[in-house]
Formats: C-alpha cells, structure tokens, sequence
C-alpha cells in the first residue's frame, strides 16, 4: 500500500515537471517568436530609414542643382545686360523691321545710304525701352581730356522718382567714330548706373560711321572754317539720327547735352507744366532758352523736324534752323511781323526760370572754350 503510494507521487511529480517543462518550452517559443518579430521590425525600421535618408539626399542635391541652375542664368542675363560692345543691333534678320522704318527718311536726303540695306545705331547697352511718357536725348563727343559727362547723368538720372524713372528712358548717343571714348563712355555707365541699365530707363547707342556723308564738299563759309562748318553739319545730323531713334520710344522728346546740369525736381517740373497746359497746340516748349538745350517736342513731331533740319543741315546751327522751321509753318504771307510774333508765343512756350544749367567750357569743338552758363 505504502508502495503504490509512493508511485502515486512519483507519477504526479513527473506529470507536474513534464507540464512544466511543456509551458516554459512553449513560453520560450513565444518569447523567440516576439524576438524575432522584433528583429524584423527593427530590420524594417532600419530600411525604412536608409530609403529616407536616400531619398533626402536626392532632394537635396537637386535642390543644390536647381540653384545653382538659378545662379547660373541670373549671372547670364546680368552678363548680357552689360555686355559692353558684343550686342550689335545689325545682328537682327534681315525680315525684322524696327520702329516701321523710321530710319528710311535718311534715304531721301542721302543717296549713299540707300545703298544700305537696314539703318539703325549699333546698341553698346540696352532694351530698347518703349511706350513711356519722356525720352530724354543726350548726344555726346570726346572733348580731349575734359568731360562733363558723368556730371550730367547724376544730374538727370538721380533727380528723378523712381516712378518718374519708369515712365522714361534716357538716351546717351556716341557720335564720336573715336573707340577709345566709345569704351570710356561705356565703361563709365556701366560701373555708375547699374541700376538704371538694367531697369531699362537707360541706354547707350552709337551712330555707325556709314551714316554720314562725305564732309570735304561742303559748302565754305566766309567768317568760319571749313572744319568749324564740318563740325556744325556733323552736329545737325548726330541731333537728327538721335531724334528718329528716340521718336517711337515715347509721347515726348526731351533735347539735352552732355556738359549741361539739371536742376532739383526739374523731371517732376516739367511733368507738371506739360500735363496743366490746356491747349495741345503747342509747338515745342522751351525749359533753357540757350541753343538746344532743354527743348521739349511731342514725338509726333519728330520727323517732320528732322526732314526740315536735314534740307539746310549745310547752311545753319540746328538751333537757328528750329526758328527758321516756325516762320515757314506758322507764319502765313502778308501776315504783319506783330501778328506773327504773337501766334509765336502761343506756340512757342517758355517756362520760367531754366531747369538746366550749362556747365562746360571746353566745347566738343576742339581749342575752343566757351562761358555761357546762363541759360
């Protein structure tokens, strides 16, 4: 009896062990399982992130190639702004037409350009800026080792608005076949007016040497010489060309010079007097009373100026024949000398005091000096 009892509990200590043995078996089991679960997900996690990080890296260097894509093409287009000689206007096809040919006038008054197949200034810097309201010409020429250049355009460049500046474009033309002054010219604007370049409201064009006739015909003068009266020619035609360049840009045209200074606010002046006065029958309006200086036309005008200046451009200063030009349009025969001259201050209208003020002495006349500032 006492046997089997012992038996007994020999049976249930093994059953107790086998089924614990069954349990941490099965415990283990699990307990791999989930560390082989964990595995896998830190495995997962793991590639997930090298494939973010990949992923990262190629956004990154695209980025990195996008801006230094950006980079490259603003440097372009700030290159090609200012560009120095290398844009040539004569570079455009030969089916472009510019400005519905205001150019082709010249050919009625000069057979050897009508030989030449386009007309128009080679552009040193520029984009050809149109549908403002002001286009302010200045035509320069080496004065030796003096100029009065550089003093001018701060004059009239940073004594406009920046809004003023928008609604307008300045004209700097090189008429002068000199390279070396060509260069300087270039080189000035483009270290000193930056901004005004590449917004446009300033240009720089140089007259092509074609353009001018043979100077050894004209006809002498008996008080000057014969250079002194190829100079006073060369000046009518360089005002010409400037003109017809600048006459489909804007609504007006504003003549200045390369030795001259503006006055404070004179932009902002001249806007005003243009936009109160009640009649549009004005001829041209006068804001200097000396030479050419400071002469406001519509643009309209223009080459109906230019063909009566280039008819006697051999026999008067351009100023003189600007005067000549209102006798014969607006002063009809018989008409008594009074009655003439009121209709001249109807038309020809002088605004007070001067808005610009002369500044040179050594004149674009080689050896001559000159000292009238009052203007």
């Amino acid at each position: 009896m006492r046997t089997k009892h012992v038996n007994v509990l020999i049976a249930l200590a093994a059953f107790v062990l086998f089924s614990f043995s069954c349990f941490c078996i099965s415990r283990m089991t699990q307990t791999s399982n989930q560390l082989i679960n964990c595995r896998n997900h830190i495995l997962e996690f793991k590639e997930k992130i090298l494939r973010l990080k990949n992923k990262t890296e190629r956004n990154r260097q695209e980025l990195i190639n996008a801006l230094s894509k950006m980079k490259y093409e603003m440097t372009q287009r700030e290159n090609t702004s200012t560009d120095l000689v290398e844009k040539k206007m004569n570079t455009l096809g030969k089916d472009e037409t510019v400005s519905n040919n205001t150019f082709e006038v010249l050919k009625f008054f000069f057979p050897h350009l009508r030989k030449v197949g386009r007309i128009y200034p080679d552009v040193i810097i520029g984009k050809e800026k149109t549908g403002v309201s002001f286009a302010l010409g200045i035509s320069t020429v080496s004065r030796g080792n003096q100029s009065y250049l550089k003093q001018t355009l701060n004059s009239v460049v940073s004594r406009m608005t920046l809004s003023e500046e928008k609604d307008s474009v300045v004209i700097v033309s090189v008429a002068d076949r000199n390279e070396d002054y060509l260069k300087s010219v270039v080189d000035m604007i483009t270290k000193r007016f930056k901004r005004q370049l590449k917004s446009g409201s300033l240009e720089v064009i140089s007259i092509p040497a074609f353009f001018y006739p043979n100077m050894l015909h004209v006809k002498q003068s008996t008080e000057d010489s014969g250079k002194l009266v190829s100079w006073r020619i060369k000046q009518v035609l360089d005002f010409c060309f400037l003109m017809l360049y600048a006459q489909p840009k804007a609504m007006y045209y504003l003549q200045l010079e390369d030795d001259i200074v503006a006055k404070k606010m004179y932009f902002t002046k001249i806007t005003d007097f243009v936009h109160n006065i009640t009649s549009n029958n004005w001829f041209y309006i006068e804001f200097s009373i000396l030479g050419f200086i400071g002469k406001l036309f519509k643009s309209e005008d223009l080459t109906d100026l230019v063909r009566f200046f280039l008819m006697f451009y051999k026999d008067k200063p351009i100023d003189l024949l600007l005067g000549d030009i209102f006798q014969v349009k607006m002063c009809n025969p018989g008409e008594t000398p009074e009655k003439c001259a009121e209709r001249n201050k109807q038309i020809r209208i002088r605004y007070k005091p001067s808005l610009f003020q002369h500044v040179g002495i050594q004149s674009s006349f080689p050896g001559r000096e000159q000292y009238s500032k009052k203007i």
